[in-house]
């Protein structure tokens, strides 16, 4: 990446980058910034209680067979 670029970006020489494919198209992200990016897409969703869900779904179809 040119220095240039670096700078205005923030960026230290051999920071390490992730390349990440998005509707968008491809997005070059700082491990700060993904994690960032994947909170703000997971916040408000219950994952848990969702597994829980479908784990109880499955057991209750185990059951009735």
């Amino acid at each position: 990446m040119p220095a240039a670029v670096r700078e205005r970006a923030g960026l230290a020489e051999g920071t390490p980058l992730v390349l990440l494919e998005s509707r968008d198209g491809l997005v070059l992200l700082t491990r700060e910034q993904l994690r960032a990016r994947v909170r703000a897409e997971l916040s408000g969703l219950d994952l848990v209680g969702e597994l829980l869900a479908d784990r109880r779904s499955l057991a209750q179809h185990e059951n009735s067979r």
